[in-house]
């Protein structure tokens, strides 16, 4: 606390984008406290939530249209507020994190930490092999460059079933790359995120994260940021 102290006459510490003047101040839930110009978060009770997201709900919080949102399905799980780490389209299925660790929701957001993320991808027709090689060579959409990681069909009698792995997160990459060629895409789950996959986790199910899974989402970040830090 003593240290707190000194920090805020310092003039390193923000809240709601003005210098903090008053140690005694009681910082309120809704309040971005900014210390050495890093968002700072605090929770009591750390929860990490794997969902296997079916299509139809929404990864907003809340929605005025009230359509139905992600947290109606991990409402059981805990009262603590949670939030969707990064989104999934209304019809996108899969893979989706939830959690109130505000630290690694910003690193696992972060497009420097290049998180892989692995899609299943249904068409409305095969996919020829032309078009295979040019999302694969990299195409030009309105917003720039997009590379994929890899790209394979993943039914040897059914060329319009395709797997991709990508780190872009940009918004509706998947189904912007197959749109921009003339395709239709009926359907888009996310096998994959971070590493995390919705093994044994039924549609529209969920469970927490094991310490060890936490710890390598942890692990992972730390090592990416320390390959990207710069050296003298």
């Amino acid at each position: 606390r003593r240290d707190a102290v000194t920090v805020i006459a310092d003039g390193k510490v923000k809240v709601n984008g003005e210098t903090a003047t008053e140690p005694g101040y009681k910082v309120q839930p809704t309040d971005e406290v900014i210390f050495n110009g890093k968002k700072l978060f605090v929770t009591k009770n750390l929860v990490y939530i794997l969902l296997n997201k079916p299509k139809d709900y929404i990864t907003t919080t809340d929605d005025p249209q009230g359509r139905k949102t992600v947290l109606q399905l991990i409402k059981a799980a805990t009262d603590e507020r949670v939030y969707p780490v990064g989104r999934l389209d209304r019809n996108t299925s899969g893979v989706l994190l939830l959690t109130n660790d505000g630290d690694l929701t910003q690193k696992l957001s972060h497009p420097s930490y290049e998180i892989r993320k692995i899609y299943e991808v249904k068409l409305d027709k095969q996919l020829t092999k032309t078009d295979f090689e040019k999302i694969l060579s990299g195409l030009t959409l309105e917003d720039g460059l997009v590379l994929v990681d890899s790209l394979a069909y993943a039914d040897a009698k059914d060329k319009s079933v395709i797997g991709i792995e990508i780190h872009s997160g940009r918004n509706r990459i998947v189904r912007r790359i197959f749109e921009s060629l003339g395709y239709d895409v009926k359907g888009l789950d996310r096998v994959m995120y971070a590493g995390l996959t919705k093994k044994n986790v039924e549609r529209s199910k969920w469970r927490y994260l094991s310490d060890k899974e936490i710890r390598l989402l942890k692990f992972m970040n730390e090592s990416k940021r320390n390959k990207n830090r710069p050296t003298d």
